[in-house]
């Protein structure tokens, strides 16, 4: 299935991973301790960033490349230049990330609701699944000691960040996910988007309180 990926694709797959990092990494640094920052840590935000963004962002629009395949239609992702410039913006200015760097674009005929649902919902299903290992990297200081705490910090951002790219793809509108899930299977929806909220309120809210307690 890899073979499917074409040059054009990975340079738009690239492009855009390295505007939503550089996006999550400024989201840390307010414009006004941009100077007072370690540069070293800076680095290290990026590169925690590089590796969770990257993991949650390409394995999403995969999930709908290769489910689109499966049910025989062609699909590609392309980047949106002026949707990667303003999650820059936006991230830079008042902390907020639009994680909406680009899209996969399927072609091959009309597809019916189950099929544009399935497609639709694999994205954010994807995301969903990610949570359970880094859920588990957070979880393992609990019961071992010595833990590194590079590895927790991996664990917290990809949890967050696949939370995040969840939820945001799942909302009912405009031409995100959630609104082709919902006219497909309002149940699945509901369960859906109702997990995603839910780990996000969760990694949001109680996972600083228990790494506070652990640190």
């Amino acid at each position: 299935m890899l073979e499917r990926i074409t040059k054009r694709e990975l340079i738009d797959l690239f492009i855009a991973w390295l505007g939503i990092t550089i996006a999550f990494t400024l989201i840390r640094f307010p414009l006004t301790f941009i100077g007072k920052v370690d540069p070293s840590y800076f680095l290290y935000i990026f590169v925690l960033s590089c590796l969770t963004v990257g993991i949650g962002f390409i394995f999403h629009e995969m999930a709908h490349k290769f489910t689109a395949i499966k049910y025989g239609y062609e699909a590609e992702f392309k980047k949106d230049n002026v949707m990667i410039l303003m999650a820059l913006v936006l991230a830079a200015l008042v902390q907020v990330v639009f994680a909406a760097p680009g899209a996969t674009v399927i072609r091959g005929g009309r597809m019916s609701e189950e099929q544009e649902g399935k497609i639709s919902a694999a994205g954010p299903f994807v995301n969903l699944i990610l949570c359970i290992p880094f859920g588990i990297m957070i979880l393992i200081p609990f019961f071992v000691t010595g833990y590194s705490k590079t590895i927790l910090e991996i664990g917290v951002m990809g949890l967050q960040i696949n939370a995040m790219i969840a939820a945001f793809n799942l909302l009912p509108i405009s031409i995100l996910d959630g609104k082709k899930v919902l006219r497909w299977s309002p149940a699945i929806f509901i369960v859906m988007i109702a997990i995603s909220f839910a780990i996000l309120f969760v990694s949001l809210t109680m996972v600083p309180s228990y790494i506070s307690s652990i640190f």
